[in-house]
């Protein structure tokens, strides 16, 4: 089973690529890569800006599906600069208060559209409605 998640308040695919894909009976979702986008531009403010608006993005997409930031189970962020990380890092509790997901932290050479942190994951729960 594959399901298209297309979510009309995240950021609109702009590659050939869906925003989440959600398989294994309706139990598991992959998503794509988030970054800073809203309203079209990459939020200012730097990369806690960024990082803040991309998980906005991806609560977007889980919303679609009756899901939130809790369901989230594995993330994987790509940071243009690995100094970056400390402020990604005070980010993360917003989103994730109590038992955040896994997680790994990669160093990458460049982002669409000069963003400085994207953040993709996957999320599991019950039912997707």
């Amino acid at each position: 089973m594959r399901k298209i998640i297309a979510a009309p308040n995240a950021p609109k695919a702009t590659g050939s690529f869906s925003q989440a894909i959600a398989h294994n009976s309706k139990y598991t979702m992959e998503l794509s890569g988030q970054i800073g986008l809203a309203e079209g531009k990459l939020v200012q403010g730097g990369v806690e800006a960024e990082a803040e608006q991309a998980l906005k993005n991806i609560g977007a997409v889980l919303a679609e599906v009756g899901w939130n930031h809790t369901n989230i189970i594995k993330g994987r962020v790509y940071l243009v600069d690995m100094k970056d990380y400390p402020a990604v890092n005070s980010v993360y509790p917003k989103f994730f208060p109590t038992n955040p997901p896994a997680r790994v932290a990669l160093a990458v050479k460049q982002l669409p559209l000069g963003a400085l942190v994207e953040i993709e994951c996957t999320a599991a729960g019950d039912e997707i409605k």
